[in-house]
């Protein structure tokens, strides 16, 4: 057996001859080479890639160094089994005749372990040396001291390697008191113990010391060895490494080896072939074992060459059986040489096992202890490395070291709170004021008796007095050299500072808070001093120091600096660069200050947005978070997860929240479509530090929702006993997912178990998820209720969450007791299955992904959101709102095109039934109609469906932001129900008054027709009675006159009907259900409604009379007034437009009227109390100044269609026949130029009149104008800054009072100045004209020809063939009136051919004719108010909504779409503009509703039945309305300004006394005002 192990040790310790090309063809075979030397970067690992994740087995060498650090960096100890290529060859071959040690496979497919790392470490930059050494020590191997660099008789000393690694222990002495010491290694003053062999040695010194440092417990190889995998793979490149572990006791004496910390140095390889590195070890160490089967000759040099060897060198001698006896003599000798003492040299029997061998080498080096003997710092084996030709691998970073010092220097002895208030002082007590001004300007919670705007003005002062305060800064000495540092050195060196300040300041953070904890200790333990305790306390938290202090001071510096400045230092216009620089090279980023709990937005805006320049605008984000109760493992879970460095030590908590950016590489960005992965990791919940502090549960509830907000993975942590905690932690985590779900945010949740054990634990656990599955159900309800979400009764509500796929089990950490404790591999296997299931969720997450900008738009309105205690009654984001403004012009885009289609089919319905034949049945016509309207529902349905389609399309796509808005989808869909029964009212209405204009046209042409051929006649009679004589054209004139006159004497005109009795009918109808009917008996609506409409004490509900309050009474009555009179001027305008029109009067008009009435009485019910005497007085009073004008509507209408006025148009052209027939003259041309200008002038009139409303909108909605038009939002915005620019008070007045009538003024005020512009209009109406010439000059072709396809005959009866060709042809798009057509072509002589010739040059000479008409026509109004489609009407259908006002100011909603559940709009006025008054001082209210929703104010009113009702509850009575804070204080400068102004003005309006305003608000100006409202309006540059 001990032959073998010499065998095998000889054979791994032969070493290449030539060892600098052996150590570059074994880089090469492991695929290296390039990476040589050190180049492999830290950052290449951390990288996702398909390599990094990739869990596959090892199909070749090159592949052995990838799963090696993959594996590592999970800290998984499984790692160094990573050596050889796996087989799939399930057959054993253990044949005697196979040469173990010279097998191809072996040599060609496997590496030895310690080849491998010595070879990463040879490639791996300095921070991945550092980084390696801190996870390798993790697993408790041995790491690195002494770095072999390619030659046997040189090495590197791996002091910054190991610089990272921070251990605690618990030495004997310290047992009692429960102290412990934490410390970076290389700092530590502790014995080394140095293990060496002789060449000829066969037993292996590196299992022994496993079995020395593991005895009593489950033996762990630290030490690699020859009974490892790989350990008998003949070494290339590893003799000559020295590494080094470390025993450190944890203060049990019966679990404990040693009772001090103790470090074990191992030198690969034997000692003459590395005689410098033995050297080195020698001289540092407290002793020196060395291993030996015999000394040879010049081993026996060496050694007698050493100093002070009797009480540092020990021998530990491998007896064999059999052994020579001169191997005997030669150790006895050089044992007398050296004089040791018997005790110094240990035999092994081998009858002896190595277990039990051990135990003498334990025993040799407790004795050892005993003396005290000397200690040593690795970081002190410095020189004495330098002096032994040994190179030290941090030499390089000397300058970033002295630039580190230098910093520390400057802290000294002092405490660190005066320190920070010295060096870092912009993160004191003003920042954090800052942030309480700013939470309190959100909350108001303060105000006491002070006037809340005036309040907030006072806190816009005191920001202002803190910021004016800040701004006299001056860079600290500290700050100006951490600044240095940073911008004036490259990327490696920047690297090396941070480092080297991250290490010292840990150090030092470390030694001031050991020394806070113990006298903290103390006096908890004396408990007399509450004050002393609570100071220290305090103490404790202020004394965190570490690199995130100078980041953040940075970043306050910044903030600061630039605001202030109006050319600021290019050094600090440079930090967000060299930040976002630091941010891809893998440091952490604060993101949420956990001291002040304030996120420094512009900051993080700047540095942020400099990544997303610097990485080619191409930073698609997903976000990982980890919340959990403090002090378990959350950052470890990251670190672990990723392999990256958040902090999880140096006596320091995680406060706040920190981003660290991992990039994707090209090979997986496709599959999870991003570009980085965003983890946050945050400061416990349920924190010790806070648990004194009041707001503690407000704090974590805050930075839960603002993480799990910004998340799209987010993973609650639970690893404790306590079961309070975990119900907290889970209220706070439901309530975050709650607010998310109500904004439309997705995330994804996973709940991690830790600390459970057993292969069992998820099927064991069954009861436990359903457990907490109740739990999560409990605290769900409970956050609905808080957060008014009643219909919320289960986390599954909430978010998809499936109990068997969302909870992780996850074993402890460490297995055994540490700090001697290696990690669990089981912990490492079930993160790295955690880790990729969270990968397969982000592949699989199709829904939009949001890069940096957009990241943090949402990152700003969540944390304004999360300022208000209130969060989803007060989130109110740019990215929601850019996504639902976004939704609003898609869908007022449909809904255009639905009503234009359905227009357009109307016009045409309305053509087909005008071509119908007067002379049918009008029962025919009744049929015609009925059909018509079921084609109608028909074609809305379809365009129903398809808008359906489009909105159902749109949610689908994935690059709008949709899932943000999921929850206003329902309101889409009822508006466009709403508009489905809307347009089908109207079209049905349309339809009516078509059928019912047709019956009364129909009436007046049978007069016509009957008169005509009287007039016919008689003009017959006429001719043949003066045929015979010889008359003069003055004579044929007069007896003609003579003629005409008596003939229409006779004519009566049309029967007037009692337009009074058809309104009053209708209104019967309309409140027959009141019983109200006999009121109406005697009712003469001619003479109502002439004076002024009076609000009386009768007209107010009888238990409001009742108050008692007369004061209340009187501003009930005024309020009552102010709406009778608004109501009265909208329908009035109503009935005015309805009455321009040439139509006759229709009873729908009197229907919709009231209809309007009945939609604004419902607001007044709501709003006034009102009763039904108001109601019928209103109506009856509406209704008799619609009576007087629908009245005049119809006179007009008689007059037109009058027969006796109708035949006299056509006097003359009857006397032009007469006389051509007299004089038998050829009268083709005169009888084409009646055809045109009788016939189809007013067809052509019609034509391009019947789709000029739709071509006039089309064309406002394409021009330039068009964004006015594309939301209601934007409409509001560009209305608002026009009043701001036109500064008329009686405009703001009439937009407040009367804001239906304002916006059609504008409206068509906006239309005049459209179609003004470069004669619009006239181009619409010639295009149109254009059109319907170019159709008919074809169709006279087509007309012209037979059914045959020959020209007709030229004769005079093939003229009436053509006409009715024509006007067969052109039936869909112009009526001809065959009336007109018999009177044109009365007694005409001509034949076909001449007149279709004479017929086209007459149609030339009409299309002249009208485009000079248009050209010459400015009246835009007349021309608006004859079109059949009014595109006034269209467009204030698109921008007007659903009409409603916010219940305190007055303000219009701007929802999308008609029927919405919710009204909102951007920005809110103060009261006082909506007539709100103090009530008993009788001033104009100056608070802004915005204001008062957010405080602990009241109010009273007729809904509350004059109850006081706090402002925040206000969804209780109007429930409809979402009236969200204030995105800031300037979003209302706005009505601020408009109420400065304007404040006389409209208390003398409103009948009371001016407000008193604030004093902060006079000093904003027009620009700010403009400013503002662009703010709330979310409007960017000039518009």
């Amino acid at each position: 057996m001990v032959g073998t192990e010499g065998l095998e040790e000889r054979l791994a310790c032969e070493a290449d001859p030539n060892a600098e090309e052996g150590l570059l063809s074994f880089l090469s075979k492991l695929g290296l080479e390039k990476f040589y030397p050190n180049k492999l970067t830290l950052q290449s690992l951390l990288e996702i890639n398909k390599d990094n994740i990739s869990d596959k087995d090892v199909e070749s060498v090159e592949d052995i160094p990838c799963c090696f650090l993959r594996k590592l960096f999970e800290i998984n100890a499984e790692c160094r089994t990573c050596i050889h290529i796996s087989s799939n060859d399930d057959t054993d071959d253990d044949s005697l005749d196979v040469d173990l040690y010279t097998d191809e496979f072996t040599e060609d497919n496997e590496v030895n372990p310690l080849d491998l790392i010595t070879a990463l470490f040879l490639c791996a930059d300095s921070f991945l040396q550092q980084e390696m050494s801190l996870k390798m020590s993790m697993c408790q191997f041995s790491v690195p001291l002494i770095l072999p660099f390619g030659s046997q008789n040189q090495g590197s000393l791996m002091l910054w390697a190991l610089r990272d690694i921070l251990k605690e222990w618990r030495p004997h002495d310290m047992s009692d008191s429960k102290g412990f010491v934490e410390s970076n290694i290389v700092c530590a003053n502790i014995p080394l113990f140095s293990f060496v062999r002789l060449k000829n040695c066969g037993l292996s010194k590196s299992q022994l010391l496993n079995y020395v440092l593991c005895s009593g417990q489950q033996t762990h190889n630290i030490f690699i060895h020859r009974d490892i995998e790989g350990g008998t793979v003949p070494r290339r490149i590893a003799n000559g490494l020295v590494e080094v572990c470390w025993y450190l006791p944890c203060g049990t004496a019966n679990l404990d080896i040693f009772p001090e910390p103790i470090a074990f140095a191992n030198l690969r390889g034997d000692v003459s072939e590395t005689l410098d590195h033995f050297s080195f070890l020698f001289q540092v160490s407290t002793a020196t074992f060395v291993f030996l089967d015999k000394v040879e000759e010049t081993e026996h040099r060496i050694l007698t060459s050493l100093e002070d060897v009797r009480s540092k060198l020990f021998f530990v001698v491998n007896r064999k059986e059999g052994d020579p006896h001169e191997n005997i003599i030669s150790v006895k000798k050089t044992t007398e040489a050296l004089e040791l003492p018997q005790s110094h040299v240990k035999t092994k029997d081998p009858r002896v096992n190595v277990a039990k061998f051990s135990k003498k080498l334990v025993a040799a080096i407790k004795s050892t202890l005993t003396d005290k003997p000397a200690t040593v710092t690795i970081e002190a084996m410095f020189g004495k490395a330098v002096e032994l030709g040994l190179s030290v691998d941090e030499c390089h970073s000397d300058p970033q070291k002295t630039a580190a010092d230098e910093i520390m220097k400057g802290i000294g002895v002092r405490s660190i709170p005066d320190y920070k208030k010295q060096q870092l002082p912009l993160q004191g007590n003003n920042w954090k004021k800052l942030a309480q001004l700013e939470k309190e300007e959100c909350r108001l919670q303060q105000a006491g008796g002070v006037e809340l705007e005036e309040y907030k003005s006072q806190l816009q002062a005191d920001k202002l007095s803190i910021r004016k305060e800040r701004s006299k800064y001056k860079l600290s000495k500290a700050m100006q050299s951490f600044i240095a540092s940073l911008t004036t050195t490259e990327k490696e060196k920047r690297d090396f500072f941070l480092k080297w300040m991250k290490l010292k300041l840990d150090a030092n953070s470390r030694s001031k808070l050991s020394e806070l904890r113990n006298k903290f200790k103390e006096e908890c333990k004396k408990n007399t001093n509450k004050e002393l305790i609570s100071e220290l306390d305090q103490n404790l938290l202020n004394s965190s120091l570490g690199i995130e202090h100078y980041i953040r001071e940075m970043g306050q510096i910044y903030e600061v600096l630039l605001s202030n400045t109006t050319k600021p230092d290019e050094r600090i216009c440079n930090l967000p660069g060299i930040a976002a620089e630091m941010l891809l090279d893998g440091h952490p980023l604060e993101l949420l200050d956990g001291d002040a709990s304030n996120i420094p937005e512009r900051w993080v805006t700047d540095v942020l947005m400099e990544l997303h320049r610097k990485v080619g605008e191409k930073s698609r984000l997903k976000v990982l978070t980890v919340l959990g109760v403090q002090s378990t493992g959350k950052s470890t879970l990251l670190n672990t997860m990723f392999g990256v460095q958040f902090p999880v030590s140096s006596g320091r908590c995680t406060r706040g929240a920190f981003m660290l950016f991992l990039r994707i590489g090209e090979d997986m960005q496709r599959d999870l479509n991003c570009d980085f992965i965003l983890l946050i990791d945050t400061e416990g919940l349920k924190s010790s530090d806070l648990a004194q502090q009041d707001d503690s549960y407000e704090h974590d509830n805050q930075l839960a929702t603002l993480v799990i907000g910004l998340s799209d993975v987010t993973i609650i942590n639970i690893a404790m006993e306590n079961s309070t905690e975990m119900k907290d932690v889970l209220q706070i985590a439901a309530h975050a997912f709650l607010r998310m779900k109500e904004v439309g945010k997705k995330p994804v949740c996973h709940f991690v178990h830790q600390n459970v054990a057993g292969v069992s634990a998820h099927t064991k656990n069954m009861t436990e998820r359903q457990h907490l599955l109740e739990q999560l159900n409990e605290m769900t309800q409970i956050a609905a209720e808080m957060e008014r979400q009643p219909s919320i009764q289960a986390f599954t509500d909430v978010m998809d969450y499936d109990v068997e796929k969302n909870n992780w089990y996850i074993p402890g950490l460490w297995h055994g007791t540490p700090p001697m404790a290696p990690v669990n591999t089981g912990y490492s296997e079930a993160v790295a299955d955690l880790k990729k299931n969270l990968l397969e969720i982000l592949k699989s997450d199709k829904n939009i992904v949001t890069e940096i900008p957009e990241f943090l738009e949402w990152m700003r309105s969540l944390w304004k959101a999360v300022k208000y205690e209130n969060f989803i009654f007060s989130f109110r984001n740019t990215l929601v709102a850019h996504a639902y403004d976004s939704l609003c012009k898609e869908f007022s885009e449909w809904e255009w095109t639905f009503r234009k289609d359905v227009l357009s089919w109307q016009t045409a319905a309305e053509l087909e039934i005008s071509n119908a034949e007067h002379e049918s049945d009008i029962q025919l016509w009744n049929n015609l109609v009925a059909s018509k309207k079921s084609e109608a529902s028909k074609e809305i349905r379809n365009q129903t469906t398809k808008i359906r389609q489009k909105l159902h399309d749109y949610y689908k796509s994935k690059n709008k932001h949709v899932n943000l808005i999921e929850k206003y989808k329902v309101d889409f869909v009822k508006s466009i129900d709403s508009l489905e029964k809307e347009i089908t009212h109207s079209v049905n209405n349309k339809l009516d008054c078509v059928l019912e204009f047709i019956i009364n046209s129909k009436k007046a042409q049978d007069i016509q027709r009957r008169y005509r051929d009287v007039i016919e006649d008689k003009v017959m009679k006429l001719l043949s009675s003066c045929k015979d004589a010889t008359l003069s054209d003055e004579e044929l004139t007069d007896v003609f006159e003579e003629m005409w006159s008596g003939t229409l004497v006779g004519i009566s005109g049309l029967k007037e009907r009692d337009i009074s009795a058809c309104i009053l009918q209708q209104l019967r109808k309309n409140v027959i259900h009141q019983k109200v009917n006999e009121e109406l008996q005697d009712v003469h609506l001619h003479d109502i409604g002439k004076d002024s409409f009076k609000a009386k004490t009768k007209h107010i509900d009888s238990y409001m009379k009742n108050i008692g309050n007369l004061l209340l009474i009187r501003t009930i009555k005024g309020d009552l007034q102010s709406f009778a009179d608004r109501v009265i001027e909208t329908c009035t305008q109503f009935v005015v437009d309805t009455a321009k029109t040439n139509r006759d009067y229709n009873d729908t008009f009197t229907k919709d009227l009231l209809i309007k009435i009945d939609e604004n009485l419902q607001q007044s019910f709501k709003r006034l109390k009102t009763n039904n005497q108001f109601e019928i007085d209103l109506k009856l009073h509406i209704c008799g100044i619609a009576c007087r004008e629908f009245l005049q509507m119809h006179r007009k209408f008689l007059l037109k269609n009058d027969p006796k006025t109708h035949l006299e148009k056509y006097r003359t052209q009857y006397l032009s026949d007469f006389l051509d027939l007299y004089k038998e003259r050829d009268h083709c041309q005169r009888k084409a130029t009646d055809f045109v200008q009788c016939c189809i002038r007013p067809a052509f009139e019609d034509y391009v009149n019947r789709s000029l409303g739709i071509n006039i909108v089309d064309e406002i909605l394409t021009s330039a104008h068009s964004p006015e038009y594309s939301s209601r939002s934007f409409f509001q915005y560009c209305i608002l800054k026009e009043l701001l620019q036109k500064d008329d008070f009686k405009s703001y007045l009439k937009y407040i009072c009367n804001y239906e009538i304002y916006v059609k003024d504008w409206i068509v005020q906006h239309i005049h100045q459209n179609m003004s512009e470069q004669k619009t209009l006239c181009k619409l109406k010639i295009n149109n004209l254009e059109v319907i010439l170019h159709k008919t000059t074809d169709v006279i072709k087509q007309a012209s020809t037979g059914e045959d396809g020959l020209l007709l005959p030229d004769n005079n009866e093939s003229i009436t063939v053509f006409i009715n060709n024509l006007r067969s042809y052109l039936v869909k798009d112009i009526s001809i009136s065959m009336e007109a057509v018999k009177r044109a072509l009365f007694q005409i002589r001509s034949t076909c051919h001449p007149f279709t010739k004479s017929l086209t040059e007459s149609l030339n000479d009409l299309r002249d004719q009208l485009q000079e008409e248009f050209s010459n026509f400015e009246d835009i109004d007349e021309t608006l108010n004859n079109l059949p489609i009014k595109p006034q009407d269209e467009l204030f259908k698109r921008v007007f909504g659903c009409g409603q006002q916010c219940p305190f100011c007055k303000v219009p909603c701007e929802a999308g779409g008609k029927d919405h559940r919710q009204h909102h709009a951007a920005v809110h006025r103060p009261k006082g503009l909506g007539t709100y008054r103090n009530e008993y001082g009788q001033k104009l209210n100056v608070t802004l509703c915005t204001t008062d929703v957010q405080s602990d104010k009241v109010f009273r009113n007729i809904k509350t039945n004059y109850k006081f009702h706090p402002y925040k509850k206000y969804h209780t009575y109007y429930p409809d309305w979402n009236i969200p804070p204030d995105r800031s204080i300037e979003s209302s400068d706005y009505w601020k300004y408009v109420l400065v102004q304007y404040n006389d003005g409209f208390a003398q309006e409103y009948k009371c006394k001016p407000a008193d305003i604030p004093e902060g608000w006079r000093r904003i100006t027009k620009e700010q005002a403009l400013k503002g409202l662009k703010d709330a309006f979310n409007v960017k540059g000039q518009m």
